[in-house]
């Protein structure tokens, strides 16, 4: 790389146009393109360059530490991130444990079938329970009146006992956390053709 002059000479055009600019007491406004021309030749001594090249090496160098600050961060973030999905999963695991416990000593007894469905009933509960503690809710189906929001249908039934759209079987039950659903429930809805002919 060849080396740079200590200093920058004007052109003649930039020199004349210096000299008609000292002598007139009014300063005019270079024209659009010449701005950077007459920027460039400027001098700018070695000195001035130095300082130059130093705050931009310094920016360059701040640049790259905020840089590997962010990455830093972010990998923090992701481990915290993963450490806290951990801690919530083993806290959720925890309690469904002694419920495995109870299915398992269900499956090695040798009572009568009525014990064991007992047993089954009671572990059932105990379920429940859990899932009441973690906040997890039934959604109501059974003589409810069809909602599409909370309900899923699975077809209709002719039932004159019960009023028209309302949910004549619960096939499987669905659940929400807090306010926000799980899976909805899969229901057959009631249709009345009493209801329907008036």
């Amino acid at each position: 790389m060849a080396e740079q002059e200590t200093e920058l000479t004007l052109s003649p055009e930039a020199a004349a146009a210096a000299a008609a600019q000292s002598e007139d007491a009014v300063v005019a406004k270079p024209a659009p393109g010449q701005e950077q021309q007459a920027a460039e030749d400027q001098p700018i001594s070695r000195a001035e360059f130095d300082l130059l090249k130093a705050e931009r090496d310094q920016l360059l160098d701040r640049l790259a530490r905020l840089q590997a600050e962010f990455e830093n961060a972010r990998k923090r973030s992701e481990r915290e991130r993963i450490t806290n999905r951990d801690y919530a999963v083993g806290n959720v695991v925890e309690k469904f444990l002694p419920v495995l416990d109870h299915f398992e000593l269900a499956l090695k007894s040798a009572g009568s079938v009525e014990q064991l469905r007992s047993g089954v009933e009671l572990i059932i509960k105990q379920l429940e329970d859990v899932l009441r503690q973690l906040q997890v809710t039934a959604i109501p189906a059974l003589g409810e009146e069809f909602d599409p929001r909370v309900h899923e249908a699975m077809g209709s039934v002719e039932r004159a006992d019960l009023p028209d759209q309302h949910v004549a079987e619960e096939i499987r039950r669905g659940y929400k956390l807090r306010e926000r659903m799980l899976r909805p429930a899969l229901v057959r809805v009631a249709s009345n053709p009493k209801q329907k002919s008036e």
